[in-house]
Order: C-alpha cells, then structure tokens, then sequence
C-alpha cells in the first residue's frame, strides 16, 4: 500500500516551514498569499489530503456541516440535500450526510458522533425530537437549524412549512372542487410526524366545513407506491362510494392511482386523488392528480445558508415557506414561491 503524503514533504516542496505549511492549508489570515500558493501546489502536486480531525484539536470547529435526514428512497430529501450544497457552495464548508430511518434512537446517535467531529453547525429534520435529543442540540454549541417544519418550537433556526396548514389548505381546496365524500390513506404516522400533522389539519378543516373523513386506511410501514395501491384497494372495497381520497405522500397517491386505472375508475372525474410533495413524476402521470408542492430545494438552500452566515451567539431566524395546491389539469411549476421570515 502506498504511503500517504506528510504535511513536512508539502513543506518542503514549497520551501516553506511545516508551520507555515499546516496555517497555509487552514487558510490562516497570516500567511502571505504567494506562501499560500505555493503551499496550496505543492500538497496538489503530492495528492496530500489534511487530517481534518487533527485539525479540530486545535480549532474550534471543522468545515464540517453535519445534516440528518430520515430518508434517501424518494427523491424528496434528494433535493433537500441538493438544495444544502448549492446553499454552501463556495462557502469552504462541506456537508456530511446521516440517515434516520425515521427511527429517534438512530438520530440521536448520529448526532452525537457529529458532535464529536466539531461540526460548524447542523442541520436536522423536524421539530418533535424526544427531549434527551432536543437537550442534546441545545447544547450543541454550534449553529442547529431544523428543516421541513415550523409547527413546534425550534431549538435554535428552523426552516420549513406549516404541515397542520398545508392539510387544511388541501381540504379546502378538495371541498372547493365540490369533493364531499372523502377518504384518507396513510403510512408510518407514528413516526412521520409532519405527516400526522397534516392529517390533523386536513381533518379540522373538514370539521370547519361540517362535514369528516368517510374513513381511513393507515399502515405501519414506511410508505410506498405499492402500499399505496393496496391500501386504496381495501378501503374502495368497503367504500366504494368515495369521490375523493386524500394520502400521506405522492408515493402513496401514485400506488393509489394505479389500482384506481386496473379497476376502471373515472380519475379524477368519479375519484380525485390528493398527495403531498408535489413530485416531478406526478406531472408525467398519464392522468391528473392533486398534490401539494413543497419547495424543497429551498428549504436546504436557506438552511445552509443560514449556518454559513450565522455569528457565534446569535440566535438564527424562523423561515416559513409557502406551498402551493395543484389540482388535477394545473401546472405544478412556473409559481412563485412565497415565504415569511421571523
């Protein structure tokens, strides 16, 4: 196995002192740009790559971001994630990625290994942590912002959308398109909780309105195109009269649009369906169905931001962004995007 390069043959490529090297590499305001250079060539020319955990020893954080989400299997956090590297590019700092399951017990332990690389800050999805993990961001130290959510008290920033909102907005909206017999499919509530959260608002709407959910169908699981179908299959067999189902997610509504094309049925002239996130996939449907775009690579592009901008000691904002409701025959994209800050 080849040997690594050393921070003292850098140096010496670039007739430089290890010091000046190793301050050179951590962009330190007292170097001179011409050592710099140097410095920056010769560890190219050698391939040398610094120890960023030997760094943190003596720094006060590394260049790290840590950023926690519960999932990579749609491309919903996908775009999140991309929306963080555009927010930090050119930034010099650089996100480092862990997955949930939407399990609290994962997160917690991601979290503290983070902690223990002295990140520049984090990035964690939702607001509703269990105590012992909201005690552990508090004392953080660095920057924390959370994402997805503003329904709940932020530990430090939040950037996000209101879930309890984005269900009533739907409700009204369906109601609206003269839909009254209304059902709902939905996965993992238990542990999706901005999920749950937009059924509470869906069903207060309705409530508003005087009327209620016909019935619902929920899974344990994780949600996905094919318990989507399933679900919708079981809950049409004993309510066959429904002329609308509102799902957790588009993945849901997409597996529910399936079994409504094998069974024949009008979508959505006899059945509209209603899902969430506003997916690309849903314009490429072969028939409409409603849905609510959420702005995503926003929501990642201003929490890094955010972090790359925050000043020790000061507390960050609350970023409330505006979704939008699309009903079947509407044009998810080319829509302002709204949003408040506070």
């Amino acid at each position: 196995m080849p040997r690594k390069p050393t921070l003292a043959q850098v140096a010496a490529l670039a007739g430089v002192s290890k010091m000046t090297a190793s301050r050179a590499l951590r962009d330190a305001g007292d170097v001179s740009a011409s050592a710099r250079d140097k410095v920056q060539a010769a560890a190219q020319t050698l391939g040398y790559v610094g120890d960023r955990v030997a760094t943190a020893l003596s720094a006060k954080t590394t260049n790290l971001i840590g950023v926690v989400v519960p999932s990579l299997s749609n491309i919903v956090f996908a775009q999140v994630l991309a929306g963080i590297s555009d927010g930090i590019a050119d930034s010099g700092l650089q996100p480092v990625f862990g997955i949930t399951g939407y399990d609290s017990d994962t997160e917690a332990a991601l979290l503290r290994d983070m902690l223990s690389w002295r990140p520049a800050g984090l990035i964690v999805t939702g607001l509703d942590q269990p105590d012992a993990t909201r005690a552990l961001l508090r004392q953080a130290g660095v920057p924390v912002v959370q994402i997805m959510d503003i329904d709940g008290d932020p530990v430090d920033g939040c950037v996000g959308i209101s879930h309890d909102a984005a269900g009533a907005d739907m409700a009204r909206a369906l109601l609206a398109a003269g839909r009254r017999r209304i059902g709902y499919v939905g996965a993992h509530l238990a542990h999706d909780t901005r999920a749950a959260k937009r059924l509470a608002g869906f069903r207060a709407a309705l409530a508003d309105a005087g009327t209620a959910l016909v019935a619902s169908r929920l899974t344990g699981a994780p949600s996905s195109v094919a318990s989507g179908r399933d679900l919708t299959a079981t809950l049409l067999s004993h309510h066959p009269d429904l002329d609308c189902i509102y799902y957790s997610n588009d993945d849901m509504a997409i597996g529910g649009l399936f079994h409504c094309q094998s069974a024949g049925l009008d979508v959505p002239g006899q059945l509209m369906i209603a899902g969430f996130n506003g997916l690309d996939l849903v314009e490429s449907l072969p028939v409409g169905i409603a849905t609510t775009v959420t702005p995503r690579h926003e929501i990642g592009r201003r929490a890094a931001q955010m972090i790359a901008a925050a000043a020790p000691a000061v507390s960050l904002a609350r970023v409330s962004l505006t979704p939008r409701i699309v009903l079947p025959g509407q044009t998810p994209r080319n829509r302002p995007l709204g949003g408040t800050r506070s």
